[in-house]
């Protein structure tokens, strides 16, 4: 994947200004333009509002500059009502007036403002084009984070006709060739003999044959870094069926994986120093005639026994199979990613991931990039005392249970999973913009994939 052709890095000059400017620093900006320039926003009633944006015509009748209203210089989102709104051309951020934002940031925030999801439908226009200096620091950084964004917003947007279990292993396979990584894949039937029951059971009933996918790369000697997602690549709900309105975009809950997936990608192109092992179980939860069951006990490969509570808490299933392969070579961290409940959305809403974790270190890492990037989690408690909500009467836990506190008892079942002294983080995502805004367009959403490797690269770096 490259750069948006949105995206040019030169250091070309011949392009139209764009000044941004907070509503305080107007006057102070204004004060710097020509009289014609002035009378031209007053009587246009700017006024910097966040998102907001001018045309200023130029001597020569065509643009001369643009002002643009941000509440946040630091936030990518700040300019990203341009790319798809400004006509068609080349810009260029003003050194000269208004509030400077780095070029890493722009770049990042251009980026994700242009992007259309275009592999059915072509986008009715061109973004404009923004013009980086390739020297700015940051610069390649801020590339490959758009680029794993890019790609997280791809693989979910993709409709599961298109995006199965081997499409998934295909996208981690076109990342293994590009930076040299080691691939291994289990499917099917194979499964139980490599001792994966639990991704098998959930995964049986589909025409497509579930897997699981694992991707090595780096220096042995290096700490083992291990990122799993979880691959539903359609929840059908099983024989706990969904309604159709919860059916309807269960395209997207494979999003964990494309998070593990683009994150995998950033720590190779950014040349992380770890030993990294990317797992993505991949199935589709399916009806059919041997579809697992409510009231089913299923085996896992720790030899813990699951009772079915409801078919619909799939991703656990899946999820526990795979982060008992990752605690097994005793990791220095693992971290998982998955569109696991609708409780942490009732709970934090669509923008804020809901953020799980063992180890305070991390947390706070992973939580203080959030805030400097602006690309936020929310922790929220490993309440161990609600595991009394997952007990069984037939098996060592249930699956599911209470309707109380549904994105804790998640997370508790999956930390069941967890070796003892393991350090692990579990980041409960929505990946998903529910309607368009500036920068987020509608449809599948990395969320605190930047905040991620910034914490990554602070512990590794």
């Amino acid at each position: 994947m490259n750069l948006p052709a949105s995206l040019l890095l030169t250091a070309e000059t011949g392009a139209t200004p764009i000044i941004a400017t907070t509503r305080a620093a107007l006057d102070t900006v204004k004060a710097g333009l020509p009289d014609a320039a002035r009378g031209w926003i007053d009587a246009n009633g700017f006024n910097a509002k966040p998102g907001s944006w001018l045309a200023v015509p130029g001597d020569s009748g065509g643009i001369g500059m643009v002002l643009v209203g941000i509440e946040d210089a630091a936030d990518p989102h700040a300019l990203g009502v341009l790319p798809q709104a400004l006509p068609e051309g080349r810009y260029r951020l003003s050194d000269e007036h208004g509030e400077r934002i780095d070029p890493a940031v722009a770049l990042l925030g251009w980026g994700l403002g242009s992007y259309r999801f275009e592999r059915y439908k072509k986008a009715p226009r061109a973004p404009a084009q923004l013009l980086v200096s390739p020297d700015a620091p940051g610069v390649d950084a801020a590339r490959a984070v758009l680029e794993a964004s890019l790609r997280v917003r791809d693989l979910v947007n993709t409709p599961s006709e298109d995006m199965g279990p081997e499409q998934l292993e295909q996208a981690a396979c076109t990342l293994a060739e590009r930076f040299g990584a080691r691939l291994r894949v289990i499917a099917g039937d194979a499964l139980l003999e490599e001792n994966f029951p639990a991704i098998h059971a959930v995964g049986r009933a589909s025409h497509r044959a579930p897997r699981l996918i694992e991707l090595v790369w780096g220096d042995d000697t290096h700490p083992q870094l291990a990122i799993v997602g979880k691959g539903v690549c359609f929840d059908t709900g099983g024989l706990d069926l969904k309604p159709s309105d919860g059916m309807r975009n269960m395209k997207k809950d494979m999003g964990g994986a494309a998070h593990a997936i683009a994150l995998a990608g950033l720590v190779m192109d950014q040349r992380l120093p770890v030993n990294l092992r990317l797992l993505v179980p991949a199935v589709e939860n399916a009806i059919g005639p041997n579809a697992y069951r409510p009231g089913e006990v299923i085996a896992t490969r720790k030899g813990v026994s699951v009772e079915i509570d409801n078919t619909d808490a799939e991703g656990r299933i899946v999820l526990c199979d795979a982060l008992t392969l990752a605690g097994e070579s005793k990791p220095d961290l693992i971290l998982d990613f998955a569109t696991l409940t609708g409780a942490a959305r009732v709970a934090l809403g669509p923008d804020l991931p809901a953020l799980f974790a063992n180890d305070e270190d991390v947390a706070a890492g992973w939580l203080a990039a959030g805030e400097e990037l602006r690309d936020p989690v929310w922790r929220m408690p490993l309440w161990r005392p609600y595991l009394r909500y997952l007990n069984s009467h037939v098996a060592d836990i249930a699956n599911a249970g209470s309707r109380m506190a549904g994105a804790v008892t998640a997370a508790l079942y999956l930390e069941k999973f967890i070796p003892d002294g393991q350090r692990w983080a579990h980041l409960d995502v929505y990946a998903w913009n529910d309607t368009d805004r500036p920068g987020r367009p509608r449809g599948g959403e990395a969320m605190a994939l930047r905040s991620a490797f910034a914490m990554l690269r602070a512990r590794y770096g």
